[in-house]
């Protein structure tokens, strides 16, 4: 059983576009990255495979349950961390993180303690007194603290200093060790290359692609740099073309002959070939030919 799965999912808002005919597949114990700028589509999907807005068209399933018929029952499995989330600020730390137990008929107090400690979190402090960081914590430990079977997390990281980040992931790699699957919304690139193990890619409210992150990097693209080059033509499958004083960059897709005859005619001092990073190979899905940064 996947842990989520999606079959032509679509939302609109009146006319407007939110998803479409998204395929999806996440499957049980990893860490799946969801990669997308802000607008892609990325949170539109997360509120409609949590049933807090309605699909227009399509189906999903989460742990094995239709996303309408079962809206309750995957709640209760599902630990989800909103993009912004919001508390009572006349409320101390230790008081919103027992409300959120009490709506699950959980005790949650020791293990909300644990993880508190670990992402140096004070529970004495009231929550309008925190930072951006500190609240990003209280929803952290909110949607960890009864040990979901399922982790919805988007844009966890955000307001995060680098070393609670780092404790974060050290989190999410433990549970997922002990069978827990993480749905991963990000667009910080490092992250999901570094943490996921597979990833989809969202651009206008669609998946382009969907593949484990190692064969993302090795997905037929290559980054060209011409050291020293002074002119570059056009050439088809170049995106994301970079000039500077010392030569010239772009990603390349295509034929390694039709590359080769298309820079016989230049003149440049050296050539490198690499394989591209998750940011190049986002840039890559996300730019047109002949598309210069």
């Amino acid at each position: 059983m996947n842990a989520i799965e999606t079959k032509h999912l679509t939302k609109y808002y009146g006319k407007a576009r939110g998803i479409e005919d998204v395929d999806l597949t996440v499957e049980t114990g990893e860490i799946f990255g969801f990669i997308g700028p802000n607008g892609a589509g990325k949170s539109t999907t997360i509120r409609t495979l949590l049933g807090l807005i309605r699909k227009t068209s399509g189906s999903a399933s989460v742990l094995g349950m239709d996303i309408e018929k079962d809206k309750e029952a995957i709640l209760r499995e599902v630990g989800y961390l909103p993009a912004e989330a919001a508390f009572y600020s006349g409320m101390r730390v230790s008081e919103v993180l027992a409300l959120s137990a009490k709506l699950r008929s959980a005790d949650c107090a020791a293990e909300a303690a644990r993880l508190a400690e670990r992402l140096d979190l004070d529970l004495t402090r009231k929550v309008g007194e925190l930072s951006l960081g500190n609240r990003k914590k209280v929803g952290i430990v909110a949607a960890m603290q009864h040990r979901p079977k399922l982790y919805i997390l988007d844009e966890p990281t955000s307001g995060l200093d680098p070393l609670i980040q780092r404790e974060f992931f050290t989190l999410l790699d433990e549970r997922s060790a002990e069978g827990a699957t993480v749905f991963l919304s990000s667009h910080v690139l490092s992250e999901i290359g570094r943490y996921c193990t597979r990833a989809g890619i969202v651009r206008e409210g669609r998946l382009i692609k969907e593949e484990r992150v190692d064969r993302l990097a090795g997905a037929g693209v290559k980054r060209v740099t011409l050291h020293g080059c002074t002119s570059l033509p056009l050439i088809a499958g170049m995106r994301d073309i970079r000039r500077g004083e010392a030569g010239a960059s772009f990603l390349y897709s295509g034929r390694a002959d039709e590359l080769i005859r298309a820079l016989a005619e230049l003149q440049f001092d050296d050539i490198t070939l690499a394989d591209p990073d998750i940011e190049d190979v986002f840039l890559h899905f996300y730019t047109k030919e002949g598309e210069e940064r």
